[in-house]
């Protein structure tokens, strides 16, 4: 292995060495990089939970992508659902936020369906639901 002091270490192959295996000393790294505000990646977590309802539903609506406006909303939402967990996956641990994301779709998208009619509301059903909000509200309270 060869290292260049002046950037970062690199192995024979090219590649970035992890950083266990740079010398103590040079573990130390000075940024004046400030961190971001810890909230702004739960708001783009929610955000990113609300689009994906938005998806499945365009998704449903686009009639097996025979149907255009449906098929674009879907794509377009799909896209910035994803961008917003992988944004909010850099603060979040990976299972609380796709649990949290997965959550809030899927109520939204039950919650969409029951009040347009295409899904038939029940009190069990509504509970469950109550249920996982609670759910996703706790892993914000302990995460």
């Amino acid at each position: 292995m060869r290292t260049n002091w002046s950037s970062k270490p690199e192995t024979s192959a090219g590649w970035f060495c992890p950083a266990e295996h740079i010398p103590g000393p040079l573990l130390v790294r000075s940024t004046s990089r400030t961190l971001p505000d810890p909230r702004v990646e739960w708001i783009v977590l929610v955000l990113a939970g609300v689009l994906e309802a938005v998806w499945a539903t365009a998704l449903s609506a686009s009639n097996n992508f025979r149907r255009l406006k449906p098929t674009l909303l879907f794509a377009v939402s799909l896209a910035l659902s994803m961008a917003g967990l992988a944004y909010a996956m850099t603060g979040i641990p990976v299972g609380t936020a796709y649990a949290v994301w997965v959550g809030i779709g899927a109520v939204l998208t039950v919650a969409y369906a029951m009040a347009f009619g295409t899904e038939k509301a029940t009190l069990i059903k509504v509970l469950l639901l109550m249920g996982i909000i609670g759910c996703v509200i706790g892993l914000k309270v302990v995460g």
